[in-house]
């Protein structure tokens, strides 16, 4: 049985799409943990409406608290074999958990991906945890978010998502990985990330949003990742240390064109980092001619 995880608060608009969208699935062999997080809109009413008349819906009403802590309610609660989650302003296609444990199973995997609307390869995949963190470091085929990704429970008995900070995925999807001894993928469209301004990630499209909380909370993901990743993986330590020297240069390119004053100190200090990194950041293999040249515009011996 797959367990399906989906916290909702004040979606009352968008939930029930999210909802049909897996009532909808023809994989039929589920159980659905709908985490009301303390919604004060009809989000848990419309939730529980659904319950009525589906019995594989659970709806689990707690007080607000961040994505994280919302998903380990659902985590706790769940009884099935698999992990999936869906966000409540997405929809998943009739075949998303079919195709999912298909791909698992198939070639027993531990975690299987599947492709989004906005990022399809029709290309089968399967590897160990290391060459599917480079993978995902490089973010062109699948990325950070807890959707579109199918888990063996056992990966998750003794991980849980932070309780404090609102990016959870970036903390533990990288742990979560590393769990695995195969990763399988095949990057066919099978869910849909719908993209607005009440989006948590929504800063992740349009750059203006980006506050200094939000990338305060994102260096020290990253900063944890790269020690984590590097012990880990020694093998791959220097391609580490590149993706988290990519994620910087790119801030500090958007805080500069943007003019995003309130950011400034952030760019100052990742520009010294990237400085005092320089020669090691520019003779990585990884390097993109747009990144040297980012470089040398704006590291400049900070």
């Amino acid at each position: 049985m797959i367990s399906v995880i989906m916290l909702t608060y004040n979606r009352e608009a968008l939930v029930s799409r999210a909802i049909e969208s897996i009532l909808a699935q023809t994989y039929r062999d589920f159980e659905f943990l709908i985490v009301d997080n303390g919604s004060t809109d009809r989000s848990g009413r419309i939730a529980e409406e659904y319950a009525a008349g589906d019995e594989r819906i659970r709806v689990i009403h707690r007080e607000r608290g961040n994505i994280g802590s919302g998903r380990n309610a659902g985590l706790d609660a769940a009884k099935g074999n698999y992990i999936a989650f869906i966000d409540d302003d997405d929809w998943a296609e009739p075949d998303f958990l079919e195709f999912l444990l298909a791909l698992l199973e198939e070639n027993g995997a531990d975690v299987a991906i599947c492709g989004a609307a906005d990022k399809i390869f029709d290309e089968k995949k399967v590897m160990t945890a290391e060459e599917a963190l480079i993978e995902l470091m490089w973010r062109k085929k699948y990325n950070m978010a807890f959707p579109t990704k199918l888990f063996r429970r056992e990966l998750m008995e003794h991980l849980r998502f932070p309780e404090d900070g609102a990016y959870d995925d970036i903390a533990l999807m990288y742990r979560l990985l590393a769990e695995a001894e195969t990763v399988a993928y095949h990057g066919l469209p099978k869910y849909t990330f719908y993209r607005h301004e009440g989006n948590n990630s929504a800063w992740t499209t349009n750059h203006s949003l980006l506050t200094p909380e939000t990338l305060e909370e994102y260096r020290r993901a990253y900063r944890a990742r790269t020690v984590w990743l590097s012990e880990r993986f020694p093998a791959s330590a220097a391609a580490f240390r590149y993706f988290e020297w990519s994620f910087m240069i790119s801030m500090v390119e958007k805080i500069d064109r943007l003019g995003l004053k309130d950011c400034e100190p952030q760019r100052r200090a990742m520009a010294r980092e990237l400085s005092a990194g320089r020669e090691e950041f520019l003779n990585a293999p990884e390097l993109l001619p747009f990144e040297r040249e980012w470089v040398m515009e704006y590291i400049k011996g900070e």
